[in-house]
Protein backbone atom coordinates (compact mmCIF):
# COMPACT_ATOMS: atom_id res chain seq x y z
CA UNK A 1 0.00 0.00 0.00
CA UNK A 2 1.36 3.48 -0.52
CA UNK A 3 1.32 6.34 2.11
CA UNK A 4 -1.78 7.56 0.70
CA UNK A 5 -3.59 4.60 -0.11
CA UNK A 6 -3.23 4.22 4.19
CA UNK A 7 -4.14 7.58 5.05
CA UNK A 8 -7.28 6.74 3.01
CA UNK A 9 -7.73 3.30 4.49
CA UNK A 10 -7.21 5.10 8.03
CA UNK A 11 -9.28 7.56 7.29
CA UNK A 12 -12.32 5.80 6.24
CA UNK A 13 -12.15 3.68 9.21
CA UNK A 14 -12.40 6.17 11.50
CA UNK A 15 -15.65 7.61 9.66
CA UNK A 16 -17.36 4.66 9.19
CA UNK A 17 -17.33 4.11 13.27
CA UNK A 18 -19.18 7.52 13.38
CA UNK A 19 -21.42 7.18 10.35
CA UNK A 20 -22.12 4.04 11.80
CA UNK A 21 -23.34 5.55 15.43
CA UNK A 22 -26.47 6.79 14.23
CA UNK A 23 -27.13 5.62 10.34
CA UNK A 24 -29.21 2.69 11.22
CA UNK A 25 -31.11 4.51 13.75
CA UNK A 26 -31.91 7.27 11.33
CA UNK A 27 -35.34 5.26 10.35
CA UNK A 28 -36.22 5.23 13.90
CA UNK A 29 -34.99 8.68 15.21
CA UNK A 30 -37.60 9.54 12.09
CA UNK A 31 -39.74 8.45 13.72
CA UNK A 32 -38.93 9.92 17.11
CA UNK A 33 -39.51 12.97 15.43
CA UNK A 34 -42.91 12.55 13.97
CA UNK A 35 -42.20 11.26 10.82
CA UNK A 36 -44.75 8.53 9.49
CA UNK A 37 -43.50 5.71 7.21
CA UNK A 38 -44.71 7.35 3.95
CA UNK A 39 -43.08 10.70 5.25
CA UNK A 40 -39.80 8.62 5.75
CA UNK A 41 -39.60 6.77 2.41
CA UNK A 42 -40.32 10.92 1.40
CA UNK A 43 -37.16 12.07 2.65
CA UNK A 44 -35.22 9.49 2.33
CA UNK A 45 -36.28 9.46 -1.41
CA UNK A 46 -35.00 13.63 -1.09
CA UNK A 47 -31.85 12.03 0.23
CA UNK A 48 -31.38 9.81 -3.01
CA UNK A 49 -31.73 12.68 -4.95
CA UNK A 50 -29.28 15.01 -3.27
CA UNK A 51 -26.61 12.15 -3.36
CA UNK A 52 -27.35 11.36 -7.14
CA UNK A 53 -27.43 15.13 -8.16
CA UNK A 54 -24.02 15.49 -7.02
CA UNK A 55 -21.69 12.62 -8.20
CA UNK A 56 -21.12 14.11 -12.22
CA UNK A 57 -20.37 17.47 -11.25
CA UNK A 58 -17.73 16.33 -8.39
CA UNK A 59 -16.06 13.51 -11.10
CA UNK A 60 -15.92 15.78 -13.64
CA UNK A 61 -14.47 18.48 -11.18
CA UNK A 62 -11.92 16.33 -9.66
CA UNK A 63 -10.74 15.55 -13.34
CA UNK A 64 -10.48 18.93 -13.77
CA UNK A 65 -8.59 20.23 -10.60
CA UNK A 66 -7.73 17.75 -8.63
CA UNK A 67 -9.42 14.79 -6.75
CA UNK A 68 -7.48 16.02 -3.50
CA UNK A 69 -9.47 19.61 -2.86
CA UNK A 70 -13.29 17.51 -3.51
CA UNK A 71 -12.10 15.12 -0.91
CA UNK A 72 -11.49 17.52 1.33
CA UNK A 73 -15.06 19.26 0.95
CA UNK A 74 -16.54 16.35 1.11
CA UNK A 75 -14.94 15.61 4.22
CA UNK A 76 -15.46 19.04 5.94
CA UNK A 77 -19.00 19.06 4.49
CA UNK A 78 -19.64 16.04 6.67
CA UNK A 79 -18.71 17.31 9.83
CA UNK A 80 -21.23 21.07 9.62
CA UNK A 81 -23.89 18.67 8.77
CA UNK A 82 -23.97 16.30 11.44
CA UNK A 83 -23.50 19.09 13.61
CA UNK A 84 -27.07 20.41 12.11
CA UNK A 85 -28.47 16.86 12.92
CA UNK A 86 -26.71 17.30 16.33
CA UNK A 87 -28.63 20.61 17.08
CA UNK A 88 -31.86 19.67 15.94
CA UNK A 89 -34.81 19.56 17.94
CA UNK A 90 -37.66 19.59 15.03
CA UNK A 91 -38.24 17.44 12.19
CA UNK A 92 -37.72 20.09 9.35
CA UNK A 93 -34.42 21.02 10.84
CA UNK A 94 -33.66 17.42 11.54
CA UNK A 95 -34.52 16.59 7.88
CA UNK A 96 -32.43 19.41 5.94
CA UNK A 97 -29.39 18.19 8.57
CA UNK A 98 -30.02 14.47 6.62
CA UNK A 99 -30.32 15.98 3.35
CA UNK A 100 -27.31 17.97 3.51
CA UNK A 101 -25.35 15.50 4.92
CA UNK A 102 -26.37 13.04 2.15
CA UNK A 103 -24.90 15.32 -0.36
CA UNK A 104 -21.29 14.78 1.07
CA UNK A 105 -21.66 11.30 -0.74
CA UNK A 106 -20.03 13.59 -3.56
CA UNK A 107 -16.61 12.50 -2.31
CA UNK A 108 -17.51 9.36 -3.93
CA UNK A 109 -16.12 9.91 -7.54
CA UNK A 110 -13.27 11.83 -6.91
CA UNK A 111 -12.32 9.30 -4.19
CA UNK A 112 -12.52 6.07 -6.29
CA UNK A 113 -10.45 8.21 -8.66
CA UNK A 114 -8.01 8.63 -6.11
CA UNK A 115 -7.80 5.21 -5.03
CA UNK A 116 -7.50 3.96 -8.42
CA UNK A 117 -4.39 6.13 -8.85
CA UNK A 118 -3.09 5.35 -4.98
CA UNK A 119 -3.80 1.71 -5.57
CA UNK A 120 0.10 0.71 -5.98
CA UNK A 121 0.54 -2.74 -6.93
CA UNK A 122 -3.48 -3.54 -6.16
CA UNK A 123 -6.06 -4.57 -8.02
CA UNK A 124 -8.50 -1.85 -8.72
CA UNK A 125 -11.36 -4.36 -7.65
CA UNK A 126 -9.02 -5.08 -4.31
CA UNK A 127 -8.60 -1.24 -3.89
CA UNK A 128 -11.85 -0.26 -3.36
CA UNK A 129 -13.05 -3.37 -1.63
CA UNK A 130 -9.75 -2.90 0.79
CA UNK A 131 -11.25 0.84 1.54
CA UNK A 132 -14.89 0.02 1.78
CA UNK A 133 -13.88 -3.28 4.03
CA UNK A 134 -11.82 -0.35 6.26
CA UNK A 135 -15.30 2.37 6.37
CA UNK A 136 -17.32 -1.25 7.21
CA UNK A 137 -14.43 -2.36 10.15
CA UNK A 138 -14.75 1.28 11.72
CA UNK A 139 -18.75 0.79 11.27
CA UNK A 140 -19.08 -2.33 13.10
CA UNK A 141 -18.51 -0.60 16.38
CA UNK A 142 -20.06 2.25 15.10
CA UNK A 143 -23.73 1.06 16.52
CA UNK A 144 -23.06 -1.05 19.35
CA UNK A 145 -21.99 2.83 20.87
CA UNK A 146 -24.68 3.97 18.94
CA UNK A 147 -27.25 1.44 20.20
CA UNK A 148 -26.07 2.28 23.66
CA UNK A 149 -25.83 5.77 24.17
CA UNK A 150 -29.29 5.44 22.11
CA UNK A 151 -30.51 3.29 25.19
CA UNK A 152 -28.76 5.60 27.97
CA UNK A 153 -28.76 9.73 26.39
CA UNK A 154 -31.12 8.99 24.01
CA UNK A 155 -30.82 9.01 20.20
CA UNK A 156 -30.30 12.50 19.47
CA UNK A 157 -26.67 12.58 21.39
CA UNK A 158 -25.62 9.71 18.92
CA UNK A 159 -24.67 12.81 16.53
CA UNK A 160 -22.82 14.79 18.99
CA UNK A 161 -20.60 11.83 19.62
CA UNK A 162 -20.66 11.21 15.86
CA UNK A 163 -19.51 14.99 15.37
CA UNK A 164 -16.31 14.40 17.37
CA UNK A 165 -15.41 10.89 15.41
CA UNK A 166 -15.49 13.05 12.01
CA UNK A 167 -13.36 15.91 12.93
CA UNK A 168 -10.48 12.94 13.99
CA UNK A 169 -11.19 11.90 10.49
CA UNK A 170 -10.80 14.80 8.69
CA UNK A 171 -7.42 15.61 10.75
CA UNK A 172 -6.29 12.19 8.65
CA UNK A 173 -7.87 12.71 5.21
CA UNK A 174 -5.98 16.10 5.09
CA UNK A 175 -2.68 14.47 5.34
CA UNK A 176 -2.99 12.96 1.56
CA UNK A 177 -0.91 14.50 -1.17
CA UNK A 178 -2.16 16.36 -4.35
CA UNK A 179 -3.00 14.02 -7.51
CA UNK A 180 -2.09 16.19 -10.58
CA UNK A 181 -4.89 15.84 -13.41
CA UNK A 182 -4.73 13.37 -16.39
CA UNK A 183 -4.12 15.64 -19.68
CA UNK A 184 -7.18 14.96 -22.19
CA UNK A 185 -7.97 16.17 -25.44
CA UNK A 186 -11.64 16.31 -26.60
CA UNK A 187 -14.93 15.97 -24.76
CA UNK A 188 -14.82 13.50 -22.44
CA UNK A 189 -18.62 13.56 -21.83
CA UNK A 190 -19.05 13.45 -25.55
CA UNK A 191 -16.72 10.44 -25.64
CA UNK A 192 -18.61 8.19 -22.85
CA UNK A 193 -22.04 8.88 -24.27
CA UNK A 194 -20.23 7.19 -27.71
CA UNK A 195 -18.25 4.37 -25.41
CA UNK A 196 -20.69 1.48 -26.07
CA UNK A 197 -18.90 -0.89 -23.28
CA UNK A 198 -19.36 1.94 -20.39
CA UNK A 199 -23.23 2.61 -21.87
CA UNK A 200 -24.12 -1.76 -21.36
CA UNK A 201 -22.55 -0.94 -17.75
CA UNK A 202 -24.40 1.31 -16.37
CA UNK A 203 -28.35 -0.39 -16.59
CA UNK A 204 -26.73 -3.31 -14.62
CA UNK A 205 -25.51 -1.08 -11.86
CA UNK A 206 -29.15 0.40 -11.70
CA UNK A 207 -31.01 -2.85 -11.30
CA UNK A 208 -28.38 -4.56 -8.97
CA UNK A 209 -28.36 -1.09 -6.54
CA UNK A 210 -32.05 -0.98 -6.66
CA UNK A 211 -32.78 -4.99 -5.91
CA UNK A 212 -30.24 -4.93 -3.17
CA UNK A 213 -31.31 -1.68 -1.50
CA UNK A 214 -34.77 -1.90 -1.62
CA UNK A 215 -35.08 -3.81 1.71
CA UNK A 216 -32.53 -1.90 3.39
CA UNK A 217 -34.16 1.71 4.44
CA UNK A 218 -37.12 0.73 6.52
CA UNK A 219 -36.08 -2.72 7.91
CA UNK A 220 -35.15 -0.96 11.55
CA UNK A 221 -38.53 0.13 11.07
CA UNK A 222 -40.14 -3.12 10.52
CA UNK A 223 -37.90 -4.92 13.61
CA UNK A 224 -38.58 -2.19 16.10
CA UNK A 225 -42.43 -2.35 15.30
CA UNK A 226 -43.32 -5.74 13.85
CA UNK A 227 -41.16 -7.81 15.55
CA UNK A 228 -40.51 -6.17 18.93
CA UNK A 229 -36.63 -5.69 18.43
CA UNK A 230 -34.93 -3.20 21.03
CA UNK A 231 -33.06 -0.51 19.55
CA UNK A 232 -29.55 -2.15 21.48
CA UNK A 233 -30.27 -5.11 19.63
CA UNK A 234 -31.04 -3.61 16.10
CA UNK A 235 -27.62 -1.47 16.54
CA UNK A 236 -26.08 -5.08 16.98
CA UNK A 237 -27.42 -6.01 13.98
CA UNK A 238 -25.80 -2.76 12.40
CA UNK A 239 -22.66 -3.77 13.28
CA UNK A 240 -22.85 -7.62 12.18
CA UNK A 241 -23.81 -5.93 9.02
CA UNK A 242 -20.63 -3.89 8.79
CA UNK A 243 -18.59 -6.84 10.19
CA UNK A 244 -20.25 -8.67 7.04
CA UNK A 245 -19.21 -5.87 4.84
CA UNK A 246 -15.56 -6.43 6.22
CA UNK A 247 -15.26 -9.98 5.56
CA UNK A 248 -17.34 -10.27 2.50
CA UNK A 249 -15.20 -7.44 0.81
CA UNK A 250 -12.15 -8.87 1.57
CA UNK A 251 -13.56 -12.01 0.33
CA UNK A 252 -14.82 -11.14 -2.55
CA UNK A 253 -12.05 -8.74 -3.56
CA UNK A 254 -9.73 -12.76 -4.20
CA UNK A 255 -13.13 -14.18 -6.02
CA UNK A 256 -13.79 -13.75 -9.91
CA UNK A 257 -15.99 -10.63 -10.37
CA UNK A 258 -19.11 -12.68 -11.87
CA UNK A 259 -19.35 -15.14 -8.77
CA UNK A 260 -19.05 -12.08 -6.73
CA UNK A 261 -21.48 -10.32 -8.10
CA UNK A 262 -23.51 -13.09 -8.04
CA UNK A 263 -23.28 -14.60 -4.49
CA UNK A 264 -23.68 -10.42 -3.41
CA UNK A 265 -26.99 -10.65 -4.71
CA UNK A 266 -28.00 -14.25 -2.95
CA UNK A 267 -26.99 -13.44 0.13
CA UNK A 268 -29.59 -9.95 -0.07
CA UNK A 269 -31.90 -12.15 -1.15
CA UNK A 270 -31.57 -14.63 1.91
CA UNK A 271 -31.29 -11.26 4.44
CA UNK A 272 -34.70 -10.49 3.12
CA UNK A 273 -35.69 -14.15 3.31
CA UNK A 274 -34.93 -14.34 7.40
CA UNK A 275 -36.06 -10.81 8.60
CA UNK A 276 -39.48 -11.34 6.40
CA UNK A 277 -39.79 -14.70 8.42
CA UNK A 278 -38.10 -14.84 11.83
CA UNK A 279 -37.68 -13.30 14.89
CA UNK A 280 -34.76 -15.36 16.50
CA UNK A 281 -31.58 -13.25 17.09
CA UNK A 282 -29.34 -15.99 16.10
CA UNK A 283 -30.98 -16.36 12.44
CA UNK A 284 -31.45 -12.36 12.06
CA UNK A 285 -27.73 -11.79 13.04
CA UNK A 286 -26.58 -14.35 10.10
CA UNK A 287 -29.25 -12.47 7.71
CA UNK A 288 -27.30 -8.81 8.51
CA UNK A 289 -24.15 -10.36 8.40
CA UNK A 290 -24.85 -11.52 4.87
CA UNK A 291 -26.26 -8.16 3.77
CA UNK A 292 -22.90 -7.26 3.73
CA UNK A 293 -22.68 -8.55 -0.11
CA UNK A 294 -24.14 -5.38 -0.73
CA UNK A 295 -21.59 -3.30 -0.41
CA UNK A 296 -19.36 -5.42 -1.62
CA UNK A 297 -21.23 -6.18 -5.08
CA UNK A 298 -21.10 -2.08 -5.00
CA UNK A 299 -17.41 -1.95 -4.92
CA UNK A 300 -16.80 -4.86 -7.69
CA UNK A 301 -19.26 -2.96 -9.91
CA UNK A 302 -18.33 0.56 -9.71
CA UNK A 303 -14.62 -1.07 -10.03
CA UNK A 304 -15.74 -2.24 -13.69
CA UNK A 305 -15.83 1.21 -14.46
CA UNK A 306 -12.13 1.59 -14.83
CA UNK A 307 -11.95 -1.10 -17.41
CA UNK A 308 -13.83 0.48 -20.16
CA UNK A 309 -12.39 4.27 -20.15
CA UNK A 310 -9.63 6.52 -20.17
CA UNK A 311 -7.83 7.87 -17.39
CA UNK A 312 -8.37 11.50 -18.20
CA UNK A 313 -12.29 10.54 -17.88
CA UNK A 314 -11.92 8.12 -14.56
CA UNK A 315 -13.45 10.84 -12.48
CA UNK A 316 -16.32 11.67 -14.56
CA UNK A 317 -17.05 7.94 -15.38
CA UNK A 318 -16.95 7.49 -12.13
CA UNK A 319 -19.53 10.40 -11.12
CA UNK A 320 -22.00 8.38 -14.27
CA UNK A 321 -21.73 5.43 -12.71
CA UNK A 322 -22.76 6.88 -9.51
CA UNK A 323 -25.54 8.51 -10.72
CA UNK A 324 -26.78 6.14 -11.70
CA UNK A 325 -27.10 3.85 -8.92
CA UNK A 326 -28.09 6.93 -6.71
CA UNK A 327 -31.11 6.86 -8.96
CA UNK A 328 -32.07 3.60 -7.52
CA UNK A 329 -31.56 5.38 -4.27
CA UNK A 330 -34.27 7.63 -5.52
CA UNK A 331 -36.61 5.40 -6.19
CA UNK A 332 -36.27 2.79 -4.01
CA UNK A 333 -37.65 4.32 -0.32
CA UNK A 334 -40.93 5.98 -1.37
CA UNK A 335 -42.05 2.69 -3.31
CA UNK A 336 -40.81 0.66 0.41
CA UNK A 337 -42.48 3.12 2.10
CA UNK A 338 -45.34 2.92 0.11
CA UNK A 339 -45.54 -0.96 0.28
CA UNK A 340 -44.54 -0.53 4.43
CA UNK A 341 -47.74 1.42 4.73
CA UNK A 342 -50.32 -1.24 3.26
CA UNK A 343 -48.35 -4.20 4.77
CA UNK A 344 -44.62 -4.25 5.92
CA UNK A 345 -43.85 -7.68 4.81
CA UNK A 346 -44.23 -6.65 1.39
CA UNK A 347 -40.91 -5.21 0.70
CA UNK A 348 -38.70 -8.03 1.77
CA UNK A 349 -41.25 -10.25 -0.29
CA UNK A 350 -40.89 -7.56 -3.32
CA UNK A 351 -36.92 -7.62 -2.93
CA UNK A 352 -37.00 -11.31 -3.84
CA UNK A 353 -38.44 -10.62 -6.48
CA UNK A 354 -36.77 -7.50 -8.05
CA UNK A 355 -33.44 -9.91 -7.33
CA UNK A 356 -34.62 -12.31 -10.45
CA UNK A 357 -34.03 -10.03 -13.20
CA UNK A 358 -30.87 -8.16 -11.35
CA UNK A 359 -29.46 -11.74 -11.06
CA UNK A 360 -30.11 -13.15 -14.56
CA UNK A 361 -28.70 -10.33 -15.88
CA UNK A 362 -25.52 -10.58 -13.78
CA UNK A 363 -25.19 -14.26 -15.19
CA UNK A 364 -26.33 -13.92 -18.72
CA UNK A 365 -25.17 -10.63 -20.14
CA UNK A 366 -22.20 -11.42 -22.35
CA UNK A 367 -21.37 -8.11 -23.13
CA UNK A 368 -20.03 -6.81 -19.57
CA UNK A 369 -16.56 -5.68 -18.58
CA UNK A 370 -15.39 -8.98 -16.76
CA UNK A 371 -16.52 -11.06 -20.38
CA UNK A 372 -13.83 -9.03 -22.80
Amino acid sequence: MTRDFKYVVISLFTWGFGEGMFMYFQPIYLEELGASPLSIGAILGIVGVAMTVVHIPAGYLSDRIGRRKLIWAGWLTGILTTGIMAAANSLAVFSVGIILYSVTLFVLAPLNSYVTSARGNLSVERAMTTTSAAFSFGAVMGPLVGGWIADSLGLRFIYFFAFGIFVLSSLLILQIKFQPPEKHLGNPSGELLKNRKFLVLLPLIFMVFFAMFFPQPLAPNFLKNQRAISLQNIGILGSITSLGNVLLNLVFGYLPIQLGLVLGQIFVGIYAALVWQTTQMPLLAAAYFLYGGYRSTRSILIAQVEKVVNKAQLGLAYGIAETVGGLALIAAPPLAGVLYSKNPNLIFSTTLLLLIPSLLLTIFRRKMPWNT
